[in-house]
């Protein structure tokens, strides 16, 4: 019997029957998420644990034979996180999905790494809560995956990002041991923040098998503001007067011409034909008529033409707004990116983009997290000719190194994975790669959580 096959045979025997599995259809579908592929392998089997001990069991069985675990929640990640490597296992947590304690008074939950982001807050609505995160894909993604990669979202502009409602964490780590890290309370600074490091380490220090989050109010009102200008410059200018004007949304989403005109073809709306650019702004609270109507009067001397939408329509211009999830890198010819730069420069790098792309004729489109300067160009090209896909990856590559230049970041929410691994080096310098290299070791000896992604 060869030590794969030994392997395999073992964590059957482990683990109940149809928790693990080697057909190649399972194969397939979980070898890879929904960002490029760089690299595709194939696991050697999918393992569904329902239970902590059977985590355990599974890392145990996986650092004595030497193989690779790679954790997976929905597979909606965008980055290659959760793509299969060479001689790994895929350890999907999506039947680990119950929500463990939801204590209204404290404004927390306790889930397990499964739970949909969607159905907590559903959950914690009736106690007037709601789970603030909110990616796009918050319908289908897992609370461990959003804490896997720091996921964002639209409210990230007012209530951060995933980070900021992490409390506590039970972790798995590459031995088989279980550590709990963090607190029940909102205020503990004992030791260092094992929570925080965790969060956004995309499955490379250790498995996440249950979260402590806080919750916020359900706000009791909120009022949604559209504005259309002629040009995405112009709209851009429209969030830094609201940031002028002292006025914190909830949402602060801005779409060039192209990404609603792209939104219209898919959703049959009509976006495109109320102008070339919008801005979509939520405010929320008690105060949040007055604080829509301070944004009104910020954006007033830009020239836009403004609605404020009834409850209804709002609702369905933020699900048109979920539905371009702005990373688009699934085919040679649509490449996308998902940098930040300082509010401040938003008006520059959109203008810089708008060239760089003229210059590599290429197309492009920008959908952005205005709030939090988190942009998502996505460039395209009609044929899939050699020459052409060489000016699409120079034009991407120009894009992250203008988002730097600016002080900005290669990543605002969808993490490194496999993907931008080779940018990092222009982002972070050899003494911190290092460093982070380090604490790679310190949790997993071996490599063998989720090799080759984050850093």
């Amino acid at each position: 019997m060869s030590s794969h096959e030994s392997f395999l045979s073992e964590l059957r025997a482990l683990l109940s029957e149809g928790a693990v599995s080697s057909a190649a259809e399972d194969l397939n579908f979980y070898s890879v998420d929904q960002g490029p592929v760089v690299d595709l392998q194939l696991p050697l089997a999918v393992i569904w644990p329902t239970e902590v001990s059977d985590v355990q069991a599974v890392l145990r069985l996986a650092g004595k034979h030497g193989v690779s675990v790679v954790s997976r929640g929905a597979g909606t990640g965008v980055s290659g996180g959760a793509h299969a490597t060479r001689n790994s296992v895929i350890l999907s947590l999506e039947r680990m999905n119950r929500i463990l304690e939801i204590h209204p008074e404290d404004e927390i939950a306790v889930v397990q790494p499964g739970v949909i982001n969607a159905e907590l807050n559903e959950a914690v609505k009736p106690y007037g809560l709601m789970y603030a995160p909110d990616p796009a894909s918050y319908r289908l993604s897992t609370l461990g995956g959003n804490i896997a990669t720091n996921a964002g979202g639209l409210r990230c502009a007012k209530y951060g990002v995933t980070r900021d409602s992490v409390l506590a964490l039970d972790v798995v780590l590459a031995d088989g041991s279980l550590i709990h890290t963090g607190h029940r309370t909102f205020k503990g600074v004992a030791g260092y923040d094992l929570t925080g490091l965790f969060v956004g380490s995309e499955g490379t220090l250790g498995i996440v098998v249950g979260a402590t989050l806080r919750l916020k109010y359900l706000p009791v009102s909120s009022r949604t503001l559209a504005i259309f200008f002629e040009d995405f410059r112009t709209a851009a200018a429209g969030v830094l007067a609201v940031g002028k004007a002292r006025v914190q949304p909830a949402i602060m989403e801005l779409l060039d011409g192209a990404s609603m005109q792209d939104i219209d073809n898919r959703m049959h709306s009509r976006l495109r034909s109320r102008g070339g650019a919008l801005l979509l702004i939520q405010t929320d609270g008690f105060a949040a008529q007055a604080e829509a109507e301070a944004v009104a009067a910020a954006v007033a001397p830009l020239g836009g033409t403004l609605y404020q939408e009834d409850p209804e329509e709002a609702h369905r211009l933020l699900e048109l707004r979920r539905n371009s999830r702005g990373m688009d890198a699934d085919l040679e010819t649509r490449v996308g990116e998902d940098v930040a730069v300082p509010r401040s420069r938003l008006v520059d790098y959109i203008a810089a983009t708008e060239l760089l792309a003229a210059r590599h004729s290429v197309n492009v489109r920008v959908v952005a997290h205005a709030g939090d300067g988190n942009l998502h160009p996505t460039f395209w090209i009609q044929d899939e000719d050699r020459e052409g896909i060489n000016r699409l990856n120079a034009a991407l590559d120009e894009s992250v190194e203008l988002a730097l230049a600016m002080g900005g970041t290669i990543t605002g929410e969808h993490g490194i994975g496999q993907f931008k691994l080779r940018w990092l080096g222009q982002e972070q310098s050899l003494e911190v790669r290092q460093l982070q290299s380090r604490l790679k070791l310190l949790f997993d000896p071996e490599q063998l959580l989720n090799p080759g992604k984050a850093i």
